[in-house]
């Protein structure tokens, strides 16, 4: 059954410093599994910056535990935790399980 799960990092303090010289290799990560139709949306909240969160898509969240293992900003210790929810999503119309 096909689900939507958030990946949600807990960004470290000086993210923005940090980030110019590892953000070209997490975009093209990022484009990548958005052109597999894994990752629907992704991006950091804004003022202050101090956490990220992505939209996967799929049966299962293995895509988005792929996704962690493999972005230089885990790797590289500008992501200071992350976790994998699952989200039943009920309403729009890309609604995993919609209800009206």
């Amino acid at each position: 059954m096909t689900m939507h799960y958030l990946l949600m990092y807990d960004l470290c303090d000086d993210y923005l410093e940090r980030r110019a010289a590892w953000r070209d290799e997490h975009l093209k990560l990022a484009w990548g599994a958005a052109g597999r139709g894994e990752l629907l949306l992704g991006g950091a909240l804004d003022e202050p910056a101090d956490t990220a969160v992505l939209l996967f898509k799929g049966d299962t969240p293995a895509a988005a535990e792929a996704f962690v293992q493999a972005d230089p900003y885990v790797r590289e210790g500008l992501v200071k935790r992350w976790r994998v929810r699952p989200w039943k999503t009920v309403v729009g119309e890309q609604a995993a399980n919609p209800v009206r």
